[in-house]
């Protein structure tokens, strides 16, 4: 059995070399560079790709992306004929945004199918062909709720390889129509360069498409943006863009590996007010690129609440953008944090708030996994980072908060983890669920190391084997994505993990518990 000194010495290791085997596989050289998709021709404005996302019971943001300076029309209808249009309005797509244009769609009805179509019209009036897109509003009722999630997006330089597939998972997840889709954070690997090709351990070679963009890791917001844009050029990535609406989170990859708001930073420095200006390009990339209602916060603020009728509400959470700046080492006596107090406090005001059935705690750390770079330390009580996970678990038990599940990726395997006080050290918690997944199309890893601390069990696990090795190429078909049904009867949980060959791996259900919450609606109850 490895330590828990070993653990994290792993933890560090394995991390490192995400970045790092790909950055080295680079040097094999380029091949030709890929072009952009174009949708008609280039006298007309084309469209790279349209997608959905943040949708509610009555609104959803809709995003494209065009090649040129134009605006951007959408409508919307309940029949994919457009007979009748529900909303329609437009925004324009401008150079300073690399041609991406998003907007909000409200006043839509509850509980529906709708379609969009998308156009661009440029500044001579000439317009390029449309695109429509689909999504489902979250129902008003106790209707049936299913959705996916996953992450790790392109990394350890395994790009698109047409030959193989291109990112064969999304048109696997496509295939399982959900209601939406939460991407758990590494949409793309910006340190992470994709070389022409790369060799298996079965001696074939792995082709990339490649770009000027990718052939670097990225500093420059070109270079941020062109890792969005690489990945719009595979078609599974388009078409499940284009009818399945996206919750997204960011990770560490979308700026650096294991990045950190005040400890990261390129040649260019930091601001006057101390935040870094290479994290202040990725954030920006990052923010063009997803389909998410804008906050008011003047620091792009991640972290939000998506209600999705009475059965569920999703709480995205970011572990990146207020954490401190240090390793979380063991017995290092310096204040840590992870969440930060504003968004902790957050939290708790909105989970206590809520009346949905199920509170889905979306985060792009898991909590109990050991490594330098998240919250578990190893065997023993909270510390450092634990501090604030503990404080959470302990407020949920006291405010009667039940029925929450957490949902992950970042670990390059799957997993199901049953937390439960009887087996923790830190006991002031009722039990609950942690699910792992992905990657969606990168690297596969072997399962790591459980601490004690919130007494974590792992049910089930997939990842390398020893002999296999870590890294594995996607074309083994070791890249995972779950799914989460809800039943609008019984309100049961169902959580299945599945492969990109679609197979059910692993399944459980779950059962919601009675509202402990003073006052509080019992919404269980039917």
């Amino acid at each position: 059995m490895p330590t828990a000194n070993s653990a994290r010495r792993r933890g560090l290791t394995r991390r490192q070399l995400l970045v790092r085997s790909a950055s080295t596989a680079a040097l094999a050289g380029f091949g030709a560079l890929a072009r952009p998709y174009l949708s008609r021709a280039a006298d007309r404005p084309a469209i790279a790709g349209i997608q959905s996302g943040d949708v509610a019971s009555d609104s959803a943001v809709i995003w494209a992306r065009t090649d040129r300076a134009a605006r951007m029309r959408i409508e919307c209808a309940a029949v994919e004929s457009f007979a009748t249009i529900l909303r329609a309005a437009s925004a324009d797509a401008l150079p300073e945004r690399d041609f991406t244009a998003k907007l909000l769609l409200d006043g839509l009805p509850p509980g529906q199918d709708l379609f969009y179509r998308v156009s661009f019209e440029d500044r001579d009036g000439t317009t390029g062909e449309s695109q429509v897109g689909h999504f489902s509003t979250a129902p008003a009722d106790r209707r049936p709720v299913s959705f996916i999630w996953s992450g790790d997006v392109v990394g350890q330089g395994w790009g698109i390889d047409p030959a193989r597939g291109g990112l064969r998972s999304y048109r696997t997840m496509l295939d399982e129509r959900p209601d939406f889709f939460i991407h758990s954070g590494d949409h793309i690997y910006a340190d992470c360069t994709v070389p022409s090709e790369q060799k298996l351990p079965n001696g074939e070679v792995w082709r990339n498409i490649v770009t000027e963009e990718k052939s670097a890791v990225a500093q420059s917001l070109d270079q941020f943006r062109g890792n969005y844009r690489y990945n719009w050029l595979d078609e599974n990535f388009r078409a499940f863009h284009a009818e399945v609406p996206m919750f997204a989170q960011w990770d560490d990859h979308e700026v650096a590996d294991d990045w950190s708001p005040l400890g990261t930073a390129d040649a260019t420095g930091y601001d006057a007010d101390g935040s870094s200006r290479l994290v202040a390009r990725a954030r920006r990339a990052f923010h063009e690129f997803m389909p998410m209602r804008l906050m008011p916060e003047r620091d792009g603020r991640v972290y939000r609440k998506i209600p999705y009728g009475l059965l569920l509400d999703v709480f995205i959470i970011d572990m990146r953008s207020y954490r401190d700046s240090s390793w979380n080492k063991q017995g290092d006596p310096e204040q840590a944090c992870i969440l930060g107090k504003s968004q902790l406090a957050w939290l708790k005001r909105e989970l206590l708030a809520s009346d949905a059935v199920w509170k889905v705690i979306a985060a792009d750390l898991p909590i109990g996994l050991v490594s330098l770079d998240a919250v578990a330390l190893g065997d023993g009580p909270p510390a450092r980072r634990e501090h604030e996970i503990a404080d959470l678990l302990s407020f949920m038990k006291r405010a009667g908060v039940r029925n929450t599940v957490w949902l992950t990726a970042d670990m390059h395997y799957t997993a199901a983890h049953h937390y439960d006080p009887n087996r923790a050290v830190f006991q002031e918690f009722e039990p609950f669920w942690e699910f792992v997944s992905g990657p969606l199309h990168a690297g596969t890893w072997s399962p790591g190391e459980l601490d004690n601390t919130f007494g974590p069990k792992a049910m089930y696990q997939k990842g390398c084997s020893v002999e296999q090795g870590d890294n594995l190429a996607p074309c083994f078909g070791l890249q995972f994505f779950g799914r989460v049904d809800i039943d609008g009867k019984t309100g049961v949980m169902t959580v299945t993990l599945k492969d990109v060959d679609n197979h059910d791996l692993w399944s459980v259900d779950i059962e919601p518990r009675p509202d402990a919450r003073p006052g509080q609606i019992m919404a269980q109850h039917i």
